[in-house]
């Protein structure tokens, strides 16, 4: 196990405990799993130290907190914590894009949306706040993050949902490729981090296609839309390839299901032809501008088309991706395990999952320890090292590590 993963010589600021809410409980398991392996590492600091209170519940089977949130006929919920916080480092964690929860409303069947998963949030910080050393927020994707800035007469829902969290006394808010991390200015005075999942992506892609050529004649990285340029123009130096980039042109005079209707997607940068492209984005919602980006790249003669995403919500179904990968459109798409897949997209053949599970303790981890987080913000160091042993090694190194 890597030492940057275990400080034996650091203590940790108060027992650590994960507040799991049923939303993403399959993926703080997994977590929680690794935080326990890296911990062992410390068994013979561990043994010197063990009359050290400041252990106290360092070194225990499992650092899950037994909490739910049960409901009542009429829908009305509440959070019951089952065992003491007070004084631990608390790590609320919430997906609050999952929707395949049901519960009962007067005799009819819904299924929790966003806002209920926000909500029952705040009740496990309501329950926990008032005992705890510490309230700390996990929420991969940040709730209501595509509302992040204002055009005309609308609410700034993201930017409120920060101010509330903090008004209720979470000290740090975690979340991953926010879609813009600006957001973050509405609460200036308090921890707010946003992490990326390049490493992963790279780590994966590597892994699954031992035939890709990591050079400018055979690899290019793709931003399907302005908004994705930042995380096009940092993959894309770290592989040291070229970058494009596709603008939607848009028909401003019409507005069809609240929007103004793509007229085409314009592409700037250069040949494409005969060369594996990866499309990079932080999240697949109905997939169509990601599906007309890698159909317009095929026409350009690419070999082949890759999309990498943070968050791959797939609102509009399967089908056209399943119909686009038939039709060699594209050849495999990559999400991480943060957010909520239906079991319908792990049995694709065109699916790929960068696992965070890892990556999420390690934060954990480093955050309980109050210990810099620096290096984790930013994977150059790690992307560098895994593109020179894939240079070198080529796909047995990857057998020999995964």
């Amino acid at each position: 196990m890597a030492n940057k993963y275990v400080f034996n010589d650091v203590l940790p600021i108060a027992p650590l405990k994960i507040a799991a809410l049923e939303s993403c409980r399959t993926l703080a398991e997994k977590v929680n799993s690794h935080i326990v392996e890296f911990r062992k590492n410390d068994t013979e600091e561990l043994i010197r130290r063990q009359k050290d209170l400041n252990y106290r519940g360092y070194n225990v089977d499992s650092y899950l907190l037994q909490c739910f949130c049960p409901r009542f006929g009429t829908g009305e919920a509440k959070a019951v914590i089952q065992e003491s916080v007070r004084g631990v480092d608390l790590f609320a964690m919430v997906d609050v894009t999952n929707y395949s929860i049901p519960y009962k409303v007067c005799g009819y069947t819904n299924h929790m949306s966003p806002d209920d998963h926000y909500q029952d949030l705040k009740r496990i910080i309501g329950a926990s706040a008032a005992t705890a050393h510490r309230v700390n927020v996990i929420m991969p994707f940040l709730y209501e993050g595509r509302q992040h800035k204002r055009t005309k007469r609308e609410s700034l829902d993201c930017a409120m949902a920060l101010k509330e969290l903090i008004s209720m006394g979470v000290s740090n808010i975690i979340t991953f490729d926010a879609h813009d991390p600006r957001v973050q200015n509405a609460i200036p005075l308090n921890g707010f981090d946003n992490f990326m999942p390049t490493y992963q992506f790279i780590k994966t892609l590597f892994h699954h296609d031992r035939s890709l050529k990591i050079d400018k004649d055979h690899l290019m990285v793709i931003s399907p839309d302005e908004g994705a340029m930042n995380r096009a123009v940092y993959l894309a130096n770290n592989l040291s390839v070229d970058m494009g980039m596709f603008y939607k042109r848009r028909d401003y005079s019409r507005i069809i299901d609240g929007r103004n209707p793509i007229v085409a997607h314009e592409f700037l940068g250069s040949s494409v032809e005969g060369k594996t492209v990866l499309i990079i984005d932080d999240m697949i919602a109905s997939g169509e501008s990601m599906l007309d980006t890698a159909r317009e790249l095929k026409e350009r003669k690419a070999k082949k088309v890759i999309i990498c995403c943070t968050f791959g919500l797939f609102t509009g179904g399967l089908e056209k991706f399943d119909e686009f990968y038939h039709k060699n459109y594209i050849n495999y798409v990559i999400t991480t395990n943060l957010n909520y897949r239906p079991q319908a997209l792990l049995e694709q053949d065109w699916y790929l999952e960068a696992d965070m599970s890892k990556y999420l303790a390690a934060i954990i981890n480093s955050f309980n320890h109050d210990v810099s987080i620096g290096a984790a913000l930013s994977s150059t160091e790690k992307i560098q090292k895994l593109v020179q042993r894939y240079q070198a090694d080529g796909y047995e190194y990857f057998q020999r590590i995964v």
